[in-house]
């Protein structure tokens, strides 16, 4: 498994969508934005689910993490099953995030990679992208990294998704060879 970890708009996405090109073997992508969009209706505006605030902040409640950590243990069966999967996620909560994902996946390899990006570049694009609430790639750009332990880190402050990526791969490509 590769795990990325950053704030909204750093440019986690783009660099998910390069790794499956560039990567030798087919990898699925999963991430917080796709387990949030299937929560149902009524935990995507509540205190029991997850709420963003005015100021860009994130707040999330005990139904989040339940379903939070079914939502991490069948992406691990998933790995454990054979398929190389790639993770989009935005630790919210620093080490702690961390720390529910390494439980669920005790004996499997991982790679953890820390995406980072200055925050005036991430809030540019949120501002382009018009689908976040603004403040939160700024609110999010150190806290997710706050206590987490990497294997690997990229900037895509001046680096385009594509190079971080072909970074990734060689790590990989390390790993295995």
């Amino acid at each position: 498994m590769i795990i990325l970890n950053g704030g909204s708009s750093s440019g986690k996405s783009g660099i998910v969508r390069c790794l499956q090109e560039v990567l030798p073997d087919p990898w699925l992508a999963f991430g917080c934005d796709s387990f949030v969009d299937a929560l149902p209706a009524r935990l995507q505006t509540s205190d029991e689910g997850i709420t963003f605030d005015a100021d860009g902040g994130v707040s999330v409640g005990a139904g989040f993490r339940e379903l939070e950590a079914a939502w991490i243990e069948g992406v691990v069966a998933m790995a454990r099953a054979g398929a190389r999967i790639v993770i989009d996620e935005v630790f919210l909560g620093g080490a702690e995030s961390q720390r529910r994902w390494n439980k669920a996946l005790d004996g499997l390899e991982v790679l953890w990679v820390g995406v980072r990006c200055e925050s005036a570049v991430a809030a540019g694009r949120e501002i382009a992208r018009g689908d976040r609430t603004p403040g939160m790639a700024a609110a999010q750009a150190d806290l997710v990294h706050e206590g987490v332990s990497y294997d690997l880190e990229v900037d895509t402050t001046h680096s385009e998704s594509l190079v971080c990526a072909r970074t990734i791969a060689d790590r990989i490509a390390d790993r295995i060879g």
